[in-house]
């Protein structure tokens, strides 16, 4: 039987874990490309022929999406598999219709056909959309599983965007380890706090290899906690799943790909930031909630921030950096960055637009609803200099930094500045102490 053509849609995430869980040894199938979007600068590059398997000796090349229609017709392509997250229901249907009317079918991999077993319990998180408290909640239930006396390994969701080749599989200890890996800034906000708390976190691309080093890490493994980035579903296949939903956002649950996935698939759903949310929208929510996934417990939750000296912002001239993706396609206009300045009396946000440059002024480009607040790109060493350049050119009295880092350990910052920091509370019960004493019971680690 002669093997259909496929490309893969992607950002450097699913969209390998896709191929490799998938189509990697499957030979009914011929990836000829994968496509790129969401994330600067990964087009242009290869799957390695190191990760690609016998199949495919010379690497695969990546593309950008935007040459997807020439690809198809020049490539032959018979399948088109979409394979990334955080995308609203419009823009699934619009690509579906750029790939059938280019005369190649259109396909969604589902968690059966992906989701790898593990030998250990697994506990997830996931959201609707970017932004939403994974990577808090994610905190909190590490600290409940250690009051427990529960080893927790965490592995994230990918996040590869240097030599893919090295970044095949990856464990993060200490700061050194983060160094030495070369990360990122948005890679340094999700494995920093973990390695803070002195967890154990494990990245990379080849998340079966992954799964495997970490259930017989040295430093023992009890649970394994997905940590999942974007809206997607869990790489691994979980024994609970807790999902969070955004008021700040209504709606925003049932019309993302493939955030209703991990609603529907949720036994724990956390409606977060309710401090914040208007009570039209937070009831809209409940209803979504209760319509789809009936069955699941409900928590009630908060991301309060902390700040020390926060009377120093009161009168300022503010300019604040926020996490780069819950502001660029999480589409957060306000997030804990700006909501603490404005609390604390700042008399005004100052719009950094008018002085971005490079990267940044282009990142504005490509999200032109995004302000008045500077993202914390940093997916390359460009950007990161083109940060720390916007801000020296941004006037303002001081610089409040709502990125789960410290910024000023990757960048110089010439200016006053803070550090917001967040954590999850729940709200009344049900609260996670609850849903891990539960867990630990059923799978007889207590």
């Amino acid at each position: 039987m002669k093997r259909k053509n496929v490309i893969i849609l992607g950002a450097a995430g699913r969209d390998f874990h896709n191929f490799n869980t998938y189509y990697r040894d499957n030979e009914l199938y011929n990836v000829v490309a994968f496509t790129a979007a969401q994330i600067p600068d990964i087009e242009g590059r290869k799957y390695p022929a190191e990760l690609a398997g016998k199949l495919y000796p010379s690497g695969i090349p990546i593309y950008a999406e935007e040459e997807l229609t020439k690809l198809i017709d020049e490539l032959k392509v018979d399948v088109c598999a979409f394979s990334y997250s955080d995308v609203d229901y419009q823009k699934v249907m619009q690509t579906a219709s750029v790939v059938n009317r280019a005369g190649a079918d259109f396909t969604l991999l589902g968690p059966s056909s992906t989701m790898i077993k593990s030998s250990k319990p697994v506990i997830a998180v996931g959201a609707v959309r970017t932004g939403g408290g994974k990577s808090e909640t994610s905190r909190r239930l590490v600290d409940e599983f250690k009051k427990l006396g529960i080893k927790v390994v965490a592995i994230r969701h990918p996040m590869p965007y240097g030599d893919l080749v090295k970044q095949a599989v990856q464990r993060f200890e200490t700061i050194d380890d983060i160094i030495r890996h070369e990360c990122t800034i948005e890679e340094m906000e999700e494995y920093e706090p973990h390695v803070n708390r002195d967890t154990i976190i494990y990245s990379g691309i080849d998340y079966e290899a992954i799964l495997r080093e970490a259930e017989n890490d040295p430093k023992g493994c009890d649970v394994i906690l997905w940590d999942g980035g974007n809206n997607d579903f869990p790489f691994i296949a979980p024994d609970t799943m807790i999902t969070l939903v955004d008021p700040q956002r209504a709606g925003h649950e049932l019309f993302y790909y493939p955030g209703e996935i991990t609603l529907r698939m949720a036994d724990v759903v956390i409606i977060n930031k309710i401090e914040s949310a208007d009570l039209d929208d937070l009831q809209y929510v409940r209803e979504n909630v209760a319509m789809v996934n009936p069955g699941a417990t409900v928590i009630d939750a908060c991301s309060p921030t902390f700040v020390e000296n926060p009377e120093v912002i009161r009168g300022k001239k503010v300019l604040v950096v926020e996490e780069g993706p819950t502001v660029t396609h999480g589409e957060i206009e306000y997030s804990y960055g700006s909501l603490t300045a404005q609390k604390y009396g700042a008399a005004e946000l100052v719009d950094p637009r008018p002085y971005a440059v490079g990267k940044i002024k282009e990142t504005y480009e490509k999200y032109p609803g995004l302000g008045p607040v500077l993202p914390s790109m940093g997916y390359s060493d460009q950007q990161i200099k083109d940060l720390q350049e916007t801000i020296e050119k941004t006037p303002c009295d001081l610089v409040v930094v709502a990125t789960p880092i410290d910024l000023n350990r990757v960048i110089k910052i010439n200016k006053p500045n803070i550090h917001v920091l967040y954590e999850l509370e729940e709200i009344g019960s049900p609260h996670l102490g609850d849903v891990v004493a539960g867990f630990a019971k059923r799978h007889k680690l207590v």
